[in-house]
């Protein structure tokens, strides 16, 4: 009496998984993309986060969504990433959005504007400051759905064949520095700023284009070889408090993914930027050791040269707000954010770090 209702149970339940199968499979399509870095294959960080992000999506959709990354210059120039998601000659771009801030200073937010965020204030202002939303709104004009990923943290002030004792030092210096933001600061004082990838310093140094040169910090630094060309290695990098890296996608591509392909891909670009942060801090300080023990001589900028450099800065970014709406827009919020952020790091944070920085272990070893 009971065997037709199973039946019959059974029977539904095989017809329920026949019909589920393919949706699932429909869900979760194969898709092959492909990544353009802005940065050279030797820097196993910065470039490496485009490898590490295709590790994880790999894994997490057992193969089904695969990214290839390609390095700068293999389909396309670390400065033209933007350009090649834009028009779909790639998939997807890995880059720091103030490579393009000669098409809008605005683009700099994304990534780091001199004297501004570190890492932690970056991450607090995009994610919870609306800062996330005030990118995504403007870079939509550009077809592009830009998702945080990775963070080198604060950077190093650069390598120098001369030493810098005044602002007088800075004059007629040809200087190698990313984003038309810092440079447009450092020109004030009379330095000639020059747009080069990673890949292209130490020769454009040994050809005698440039007098110095900031990339990231002493791991990239010494793998970059730049300790072998310049003497002088000068902090703090003022202009890149942080650099926040973005994936970019171009917005066409973006909404034809399925939804669980998008969460994933935002979930890996977070995991990557935590992954980033934490090898960047992993490394540092023993390249740093490696560095000083060589013969490299660390000085930090003179107080007097960055009084110098933030009152240029601000003076710079009022001028480009009064002239431009939408740089004034996310200026706005980013300046109220910073300010507030500053006011609990000093309750907090900092008297934190500078005991720790007295007293710290590593000097009783």
């Amino acid at each position: 009496m009971r065997r037709r209702p199973f039946l019959k149970a059974g029977g539904l339940g095989m017809a329920l998984g026949a019909v589920a199968a393919p949706a699932i499979a429909q869900s979760t399509p194969e898709i092959r993309w492909r990544l353009a870095s802005s940065f050279p294959k030797s820097l196993d960080t910065i470039y490496g986060g485009g490898e590490f992000l295709a590790r994880r999506i790999a894994e997490a959709t057992d193969n089904r969504f695969q990214i290839r990354v390609f390095p700068a210059g293999e389909i396309v120039p670390a400065f033209e990433v933007l350009d090649a998601v834009q028009n779909k000659t790639v998939e997807l771009g890995h880059t720091a959005s103030y490579y393009f801030s000669s098409k809008d200073p605005t683009f700099t937010f994304d990534s780091t504007m001199p004297f501004g965020f570190n890492a932690r204030q970056q991450n607090a202002w995009m994610w919870h400051g609306g800062g996330r939303e005030l990118i995504r709104e403007f870079l939509k004009a550009h077809d592009i759905h830009p998702i945080p990923a990775g963070n080198t943290g604060a950077q190093m002030g650069g390598w120098f064949n001369r030493e810098v004792r005044t602002i007088d030092d800075l004059k007629g210096l040809r200087f190698r520095i990313g984003g038309v933001v810092a440079g447009q600061v450092l020109a004030r004082l009379g330095v000639v700023p020059h747009a080069i990838p990673g890949g292209g310093i130490y020769p454009a140094f040994e050809k005698g284009a440039i007098d110095a040169a900031e990339w990231v910090g002493p791991y990239d630094d010494e793998k970059l070889g730049l300790h072998r060309i310049a003497k002088y290695y000068y902090y703090p990098g003022w202009w890149e408090g942080q650099a926040q890296l973005v994936v970019y996608v171009n917005i066409a591509q973006w909404e034809s993914l399925p939804k669980s392909y998008q969460v994933l891909l935002e979930l890996a670009c977070s995991d990557m930027t935590n992954w980033m942060i934490g090898k960047y801090d992993a490394e540092n300080p023993a390249a740093l050791r490696r560095l000083v023990a060589g013969g490299t001589q660390l000085r930090p900028f003179p107080r007097p040269v960055l009084e110098a450099c933030f009152k240029a800065a601000v003076e710079l970014y009022d001028e480009i707000a009064s002239k431009n709406p939408e740089f004034n827009k996310v200026y706005d919020d980013w300046k109220q954010f910073l300010g507030d952020e500053e006011l609990w790091f000093q309750v907090a944070e900092h008297p934190f770090d500078n005991f720790m920085a007295r007293h710290t272990y590593a000097r009783k070893t």
